[in-house]
């Protein structure tokens, strides 16, 4: 996982330093979540807490209780103790059935949210704990290791067994400007990923905004200097929100737009009238999904965000099975193979919200026959070295089974206003073993999850700290993923002219493969 809503955990996912998310203007299963609408940081339901409380008097230690609630697998190996995440600045504490996170820098250490096991355990002495805001699992392993799952989002964290929460957890923090200017400026420097590919010195930033904070420093001075210093990075997974003031900023790349509802109902509205001859898609997912016939036999599949495809709370596991049921009614056994076959399929996410990485492999999985590796993922892992990661997890495209499946060629249209989930789908299609042709221009270039933090004052940040790559390790953060054809994408001049090059070019490509 935003609102570029990417991956998440239940509603949305942040798991304050465990959890991101990268999602859409709907709450559905991810990670922290920046709304590019409006440009609001939601941080997923925020699993980050307010923060300026003490920490809790029930602390978990190492080896502490007798484990009720919290399981043990194999030769007595128990999830109960404390943990500390490798990369995500992240400490776990799991007390019988109670679970909570740390966000932690070197000089601070603030709780995060809770969950709570429902009891028992699964298969490995597995425990599942959920909140309101998200869902995970952890699986204890062998030598005082185990492994954290957040439901919605790609890949384990790798979690170490400690003796002990550190020392500042159980202190109060220091909630004045000074304070929450270093934390902010600490967690940066400690978790994100892409100083030296973005062009900023973060050391720099600090020499030039510190001395400009002070006690008597009012919020919105102080509101103003941290998004001063967020703004160059012009990363869309980055942004701070201060609720008490009723602001919120975040960053985008250079001469984009971010995607919203409202943008996102002008262009369908175009889409239809102008290239659809006026016939409304047939929408589906709470309106995130539309489908329409292009002549010439082309199929036309239009998606705005990969996740709140369910009213209510969606979690990662309903908006699954929504979407298997959406898919179900578009990739028809009809459509698929015999005479009636898709002559070839366009696939449009120029405006995508983003949302789950897990739900675009779905779909990606009904367009192959064949599997493939799509990306991998690595998070920082040295907070004194931004060059150290994570070992890489690497997601696949695995067929789907027992249903229809396209294995035809398929034109994917993307734009700056494709961001997060939006742009790792982009990047699934773009491996696809069948022919894909990418048309349009660069996506957003935010496609790590959101780290989803809180300050002393109780403000929310989010910020990027893992890196996404192809399987031969190229990454597109920050100028975004590529198009194989370059064209203009919804442009003042497109518009005006009611021009869509980019559409116009998938059809031309694929009425001349036949």
């Amino acid at each position: 996982m935003t609102d570029h809503r990417r991956n998440t955990v239940t509603p949305e996912i942040s798991a304050a330093s465990a959890v991101e998310d990268r999602r859409g203007r709907r709450p559905a299963s991810r990670r922290g979540v920046l709304i590019a609408a409006g440009t609001a940081l939601a941080l997923a339901g925020s699993l980050s807490t307010a923060a300026a409380a003490p920490a809790p008097a029930a602390v978990p230690r190492s080896g502490s209780g007798s484990g009720s609630g919290s399981g043990s697998g194999s030769g007595g190996v128990s999830v109960e103790g404390v943990w500390q995440m490798d990369g995500y600045g992240t400490v776990v504490s799991i007390h019988g059935r109670d679970l909570r996170v740390w966000d932690t820098t070197e000089l601070s250490c603030l709780p995060g949210p809770a969950a709570r096991s429902a009891g028992g355990t699964g298969p490995g002495g597995a425990v599942r704990f959920d909140s309101p805001e998200y869902s995970l699992t952890v699986t204890p392993r062998a030598g005082d290791r185990a492994a954290l799952r957040v439901h919605g989002s790609l890949g384990p964290r790798s979690l170490r067994r400690i003796a002990a929460l550190p020392p500042r957890c159980e202190q109060p923090p220091l909630t004045g400007p000074v304070a929450v200017f270093d934390v902010f400026w600490q967690t940066f420097k400690e978790n994100y990923a892409f100083f030296e590919r973005r062009g900023v010195d973060w050391d720099a930033m600090r020499a030039r905004y510190r001395p400009t904070v002070h006690a008597g420093t009012t919020q919105e001075e102080l509101f103003g200097i941290l998004s001063a210093m967020a703004e160059p990075l012009q990363d869309a997974h980055v942004g701070v929100e201060a609720s008490d003031l009723g602001r919120v900023t975040s960053g985008q790349r250079a001469g984009t737009v971010l995607p919203d509802d409202a943008y996102d109902e002008r262009v369908r509205a175009f889409v239809e009238r102008r290239n659809l001859g006026g016939t409304p898609l047939e929408t589906h997912a709470g309106g995130a999904i539309g489908y329409a016939e292009v002549p010439g036999g082309i199929g036309y599949l239009r998606i705005g965000r990969f996740g709140g495809y369910t009213a209510g709370s969606p979690t990662i596991e309903t908006d699954a099975a929504e979407l298997d049921r959406v898919l179900d009614r578009i990739v028809t056994r009809a459509r698929t193979r015999g005479p009636g076959a898709w002559r070839g399929l366009i696939v449009d996410v120029r405006v995508n919200q983003g949302g789950s990485d897990e739900l675009g492999l779905q779909i990606a999985a009904r367009l192959t026959d064949r599997g493939y590796p799509a990306y991998r993922k690595e998070a920082r892992n040295d907070p004194d070295d931004d060059t150290r990661f994570t070992p890489r997890y690497t997601a696949r495209v695995a067929p789907a089974q027992g249903v229809p499946r396209y294995t035809g060629p398929i034109a994917v249209l993307a734009s700056g206003a494709t961001v997060s989930a939006g742009e790792t789908f982009v990047k699934a299609l773009a491996e696809r073993p069948l022919p894909t042709t990418l048309i349009g221009e660069h996506t957003q270039g935010a496609l790590s999850d959101i780290l989803a933090r809180a300050l002393p004052n109780g403000w929310r940040f989010g910020l990027s700290n893992e890196r996404y790559t192809t399987p031969r390790g190229n990454s597109h953060e920050g100028p975004g993923i590529p198009p194989h054809i370059t064209v203009p994408v919804f442009t003042a001049e497109e518009f005006a002219a009611d021009r869509d090059s980019a559409f116009d070019r998938a059809v031309t490509l694929l009425t001349r493969r036949r």
